[in-house]
């Protein structure tokens, strides 16, 4: 199963995720997460020690020089587009019990120089992963779908978007969407957080309609505790587990 995970800055996207692939992890399978939100930090939300120290791969210069051969950072020349990638999710991940993390990292932009080696590293890396790998597969976006290619999306099972009671989230969500027709992947389903009763899942419902919701998360002090406090959202008692356990039933 392939799982891509997106939605509005804020919205609660990376503990979604986080909980999604802890609650994975307890059920018995191997789940590879991919960390493509640049602002966001997955390892930490899943509980993977020292996350801080992990590297983002878009940051591995010499990495990037082996597998293309192009120095980042220079511009002009010839570098491969169909860089070998497959030993790096075992070679390059941290691993939590059945889970192995990866951060992507972002390209930075302007004045940079040829950004071209590091695209083309990721793009391969993305492609490899949904199309290849065997594990459960969930790859916390930022707010879009840049990772992902034309022909890696018609692969990807689900594309979740997170979404709060808000306009800024509802139109996100309706961008996502239309970012995601432009490259066929049309498998696309909802979750709506920080619900704090009947009355914010019918504005959700009225609001973004002809879409599939997968479950409603309530809002939860005891999710912000566990951000404030250092500690992975699943490992705090919340009705948040619950509700996420019955999403994967239905995915």
């Amino acid at each position: 199963m392939k799982l891509a995970v997106s939605g509005k800055g804020g919205v609660g996207k990376t503990t979604f995720s986080a909980l999604l692939i802890r609650a994975l992890n307890a059920a018995g399978k191997h789940v590879l997460a991919i960390d493509a939100d640049p602002d966001a930090n997955l390892a930490a939300a899943i509980g993977i020690p020292s996350a801080d120290k992990i590297i983002p791969i878009s940051e591995m210069k010499d990495l990037a020089y082996e597998r293309t051969e192009a120095r980042p950072g220079t511009i002009g020349g010839f570098f491969k587009l169909n860089p070998k990638v497959d030993d790096l999710p075992d070679a390059l991940s941290a691993k939590f019990e059945n889970i192995k993390l990866m951060r992507l990292g972002g390209i930075k932009k302007g004045g940079a120089g040829c950004i071209c080696p590091e695209s083309a590293l990721l793009r391969a890396l993305i492609t490899h992963i949904v199309l290849a790998r065997d594990e459960v597969v969930v790859m916390d976006m930022e707010a879009g779908i840049e990772h992902l290619g034309r022909g890696t999306a018609r692969s990807v099972d689900k594309l979740i978007v997170v979404v709060e009671p808000g306009s800024r989230s509802i139109d996100t969500a309706r961008h996502i969407e239309h970012l995601a027709g432009e490259i066929g992947l049309t498998a696309i389903a909802l979750v709506g957080n920080k619900i704090r009763g009947p009355k914010d899942e019918e504005f959700l419902k009225k609001h973004l309609t002809g879409f599939e919701f997968l479950g409603f998360i309530p809002y939860d002090n005891a999710l912000i505790e566990a951000d404030v406090n250092g500690l992975s959202p699943f490992d705090v008692e919340s009705i948040a587990r619950t509700i996420i356990e019955g999403i994967i039933t239905r995915l």
